[in-house]
């Protein structure tokens, strides 16, 4: 783990190594202090000497200046080489998540890579400067500021040493308490920004529901878990600082009243008394900070874990060692496959279908909600790998293209329609992102989009909001629509991207399809019959199997499942846009 995380310093590897380096001549500078100190106190005061004073003086004022120089060069030094880390750390996770197939993704949840991004990131980049500055530094003063302690008196130093001793065994028992705490606190970083993310992006049901309450509720709840998380490791933290200082306390105390007892026996000068007390605080505060250092690596421990576990994460589909690099044309074939969401399952979503479509069909799916109809479609792209049997695109199986190739061919309307934030253009230029401006209004006309872009104060320029807020259900679907047909694919799937559009634009949209794009295969996913049923073929889904495959006629007449839908959606009822 610590091998991968410290594999992301890279470019920072210099200043890494500078920070420790200026620390520890920051500690040798200040250590030279309480020398001068009792030179001053000893050769100048106490022997009426002000040559000695002023010399001693000025050469203090020199050295201080050199520690506050490598002070300031080791924060800057400290600060770029985390900040740099943290932003690779960052860069390393987003990419890896790129790779991603839809089978990692559900691993994950959103608001768990959130975290990891952010407070994770965050607790390691803290860790990592405490680390190079502290780590170096405190150990380095300790033990300098005991060796020059021991070279004054080792009688009085002794009792630095049964100090120090004391403290760490007080420190290693109270630091394995508290790393439980912080291990589990972090996971519940998750579901706090699980309860902001879903409420703001739900933000408009929650109030048409006047759910305000609930939804307070629920993140107090969830920042309450935190917090009881933190005061459990914070009861056992505020025992440090205690002990500490009554240690520091009753060191000073001893060295004082031995050391003036040893001035009187003319065995120790006033000036390495001060030296020594002055080393007494540099140990017992180095200490302290030694044991700040621990806390931060415990609380960084379970977030590089995290941390780690995204960049190691595999991507369950890849390219194969020699891919094809060409879609011959739009022809799909589906052989005995089987799928299930969960390795190893014996529980398939899709149970051994067999498909032959070919290149240029229009064809329909249809079926009840939850019998795989969005499963059967992401094989076809490589959103997920089959389980059993094979897929082939333009005769191929779809796992020897390569990945970019495949997907390019093979364009995807989804169920959920996502826009992004942007001018019109900028989002219609994601199927293809040097596409003119005459080809982006082409797939607007195709999709239906542009009579209601046209009339937009700002036409194709008009600002789209987060999500596409400021676009309705049906504008939002054509948009989606006429993105996926910038793509020129060889194979258009349509994942119930017309439901919250009205027939006859739905009509529209698909006469357009024949019209003007005969050579791509299409396969559109609907829930109304009127949006299939002129289609060259339809596939009937029940429970992840093909109940039927044939045109309207053909259904109509061999195949329960269509003509109970055909009816229960024709007897009667009809669509609001239709003429009365």
């Amino acid at each position: 783990m610590l091998k991968r995380l410290l594999a992301e310093v890279k470019e920072f590897k210099w200043v890494s190594i500078l920070t420790p380096v200026c620390m520890i001549g920051e500690v040798i500078a200040e250590m030279v202090i309480p020398r001068l100190m009792a030179r001053i106190v000893d050769d100048g005061i106490n022997a009426h000497n002000m040559q000695v004073i002023i010399s001693t003086g000025a050469v203090m004022i020199v050295v201080a200046l050199i520690a506050l120089l490598f002070g300031v060069l080791g924060g800057f030094f400290g600060a770029k080489a985390s900040a740099g880390f943290a932003r690779n750390l960052r860069k390393a996770m987003f990419d890896n998540i790129q790779t991603f197939s839809f089978a990692n993704i559900d691993k994950f949840s959103t608001s768990g890579l959130v975290t990891r991004l952010t407070t994770d990131v965050t607790n390691i980049q803290n860790a990592y400067q405490m680390i190079l500055r502290m780590a170096m530094r405190a150990p380095s003063s300790m033990i300098i500021a005991m060796v020059l302690s021991f070279t004054i008196s080792a009688r009085l130093s002794t009792i630095y040493l049964v100090a120090v001793i004391f403290l760490i065994f007080v420190a290693v028992f109270l630091m394995r308490r508290v790393t439980k705490y912080f291990r589990q606190v972090f996971e519940k970083y998750d579901a706090l920004n699980e309860s902001v993310q879903e409420n703001v992006r739900a933000i408009r049901v929650v109030k048409a529901f006047v759910r305000e309450d609930y939804e307070v509720s629920k993140f107090q709840k969830a920042a309450e878990n935190i917090y009881q998380m933190f005061v459990k490791a914070e009861k056992n933290m505020t025992v440090v600082m205690p002990v500490m200082m009554g240690t520091v306390y009753t060191c000073i105390l001893l060295i004082s009243y031995f050391g003036a007892r040893m001035i009187v026996s003319n065995a120790l000068s006033t000036g390495d008394l001060m030296s020594l007390l002055t080393y007494c605080m540099n140990i017992l505060m180095s200490l302290m900070m030694v044991s700040m250092v621990i806390v931060m690596i415990t609380m960084s421990q379970a977030s590089a874990k995290r941390i780690v576990e995204v960049m190691e994460e595999k991507s369950a589909i890849t390219n194969p060692a020699d891919p094809v690099y060409e879609v011959k044309d739009g022809s799909i074939s589906f052989q005995k496959v089987s799928f299930s969401y969960h390795e190893g399952s014996e529980e398939h979503v899709l149970k051994e279908i067999d498909l032959e479509i070919a290149s240029g069909q229009a064809i329909g799916i249809i079926g009840a909600t939850g019998s795989a109809k969005t499963s059967l479609v992401n094989m076809i792209s490589r959103l997920y790998d089959v389980s059993e049997g094979a897929v082939y695109v333009g005769g191929r199986d779809v796992r020897a293209y390569d990945l970019t190739t495949l997907r390019d061919a093979v364009s995807v309307g989804l169920q959920k329609n996502v826009l992004f934030s942007g001018t019109i253009y900028e989002n219609l230029r994601w199927g293809d992102k040097n596409a003119t401006e005459e080809a982006c209004r082409e797939a607007a006309r195709l999709a239906c989009a542009d009579e209601f872009i046209t009339q937009f104060p700002k036409g194709y320029e008009t600002k789209i909001e987060q999500g596409g807020t400021n676009v309705s259900g049906g504008q939002k679907q054509r948009l989606c629509i006429a993105r996926a047909l910038l793509k020129k694919p060889k194979i258009l799937i349509l994942d119930d991207s017309t439901s919250a559009v009205d027939t006859a634009t739905d009509a529209r949209i698909r006469q357009a399809f024949k019209e003007k794009i005969p050579d791509t295969t299409k396969l559109i996913i609907a829930q109304r019959i009127a949006s299939v049923m002129d289609l060259d073929k339809i596939i009937v889904m029940d429970d992840g199997r093909v109940n039927g495959f044939g045109t309207h006629a053909e259904l109509m007449e061999n195949n329960e499942i269509y003509r109970e839908l055909y009816e229960s959606q024709t007897s009667g009822a009809r669509d609001f846009d239709e003429a009365s």
